[in-house]
């Protein structure tokens, strides 16, 4: 990790380069400081491995809260159960609809230029049924990551394993015991198997998973609780994995807890977002950070950032540069 520091202060001195080593450098300097640091997942990061560095900076005391899609949930579990039996097309922009059809008759859905297989999911969704009825028949309710984490306690699906589990974020998540927020989990293929199930009546109603704004009120708990303010440290920062609903579910918990419930806590401290989206009309994962000062999200003299790059790229050096801090 030394070295990759050392290459990118020797060598990113110029453009999305320089804007990287800077919020690698702020990153590290806020969480020396005691401050926390809340990580949003979009796209396909869990299917790109970000749980390779990710788990590390989880595991290291680096990342504090995830928000994340519900794809970025399963799909990093799907990748610890099933990653020998994915397959990667590297000519994917070479594709023909005839190939595509090849693909989905044998049940591979297609990642960019990984696919993953349908068996996966099919084997990890009974496992899921069978805690989702418990759940139902005891009126027991659990958010979408805790039902993902009962479902990894079992240690009958650890013979299935078939990477590292080190490398897996959702382990290290739950082995650290840091939250992990699902907005719209219902847009992922656990959340419409979840929907399917109560419409067939094999689960008699959709009460036992905690919806968004439960999870809402969640994360602003959790922000009240660790913002830093009472302890003289830094408030927490946020680090942006492309843009959408998991970056601005959770960003949004402080002009709430501000405007809405009327109480006084420090804005974001730090903000950095990695994406590749275009500044547009009405457009939020290209938005520039200095619009959400508008918001009440943060502050004219927040550290802020943006990344113009593919986050596959960016994020793991940014990481790296933060664990060799």
């Amino acid at each position: 990790m030394e070295n990759i520091r050392r290459f990118m202060e020797e060598q990113f001195l110029h453009f999305n380069a320089r804007e990287a080593l800077a919020a690698a450098e702020a990153y590290a300097s806020h969480t020396i400081s005691g401050g926390r640091m809340l990580v949003s997942l979009a796209g396909a990061m869990s299917t790109a491995e970000i749980g390779i560095s990710l788990s590390r900076m989880i595991r290291s005391g680096k990342v504090h809260a995830i928000s994340c899609t519900g794809a970025n949930l399963e799909e990093d579990v799907f990748n610890l159960l099933a990653h020998d039996d994915y397959e990667v097309i590297p000519d994917w922009r070479g594709l023909a609809a005839a190939d595509e059809e090849e693909l989905y008759r044998r049940g591979m859905n297609r990642v960019t230029d990984t696919c993953i297989p349908e068996s996966v999911m099919r084997h990890f969704e009974a496992r899921m049924l069978s805690l989702w009825s418990a759940a139902c028949r005891d009126g027991v309710r659990k958010s979408p990551a805790e039902f993902v984490f009962q479902a990894l306690e079992g240690p009958e699906l650890t013979e299935h394993f078939q990477i590292d589990p080190e490398r897996s974020w959702v382990l290290a998540a739950k082995e650290t015991g840091i939250p992990v927020f699902v907005p719209g989990w219902e847009d992922s293929t656990l959340g419409n198997m979840f929907a399917a199930q109560v419409m067939s009546g094999q689960l008699p109603h959709h009460d036992c998973v905690v919806t968004g704004t439960e999870q809402f009120h969640r994360l602003m708990d959790w922000y009240l609780v660790n913002h830093g303010a009472d302890e003289g440290r830094p408030s927490v920062g946020f680090f942006q994995i492309g843009g959408g609903i998991a970056g601005d579910f959770a960003i949004c918990a402080v002009p709430c807890i501000i405007q809405d419930l009327k109480k006084e806590v420090p804005f974001w401290d730090y903000f950095c977002q990695i994406t590749d989206a275009e500044v547009s009309y009405g457009g939020y994962s290209g938005a520039v950070p200095n619009e959400k000062i508008t918001w009440g999200k943060l502050a004219s003299g927040t550290p802020k950032f943006l990344i113009k790059s593919d986050a596959t790229i960016v994020v793991p050096l940014v990481f790296a540069y933060v664990l060799g801090a």
